[in-house]
């Protein structure tokens, strides 16, 4: 029951990444996100991916996989706009 659980809040922590990610990667319009806090927050995920790994957690090690990614993708959509865009 606690894996299941955990399987469960990492499915839901996971999942209400994608509306942001899908908007990003559809409009790469990432002007109102806070550069600060998706890099905090993709490092945080990283670090969290390894403690996984590192307990043999299944779910922290699913669900950080999937964040890290959906994470990095709008951080790699924020920093390029910050560098490249002008206005």
């Amino acid at each position: 029951m606690p894996e299941m659980i955990g399987y469960l809040a990492a499915t839901l922590t996971t999942a209400s990444f994608l509306p942001q990610a899908i908007l990003t990667i559809r409009t790469k319009d990432t002007e109102s996100l806070s550069l600060s806090m998706y890099s905090l927050f993709t490092l945080g995920v990283f670090l969290w991916l390894i403690y996984g790994f590192y307990i043999s957690d299944k779910a922290l090690i699913f669900a950080n996989a999937i964040t890290l990614v959906l994470a990095a993708s709008i951080l790699s959509f924020k920093i390029y706009n910050v560098l490249f865009k002008k206005g």
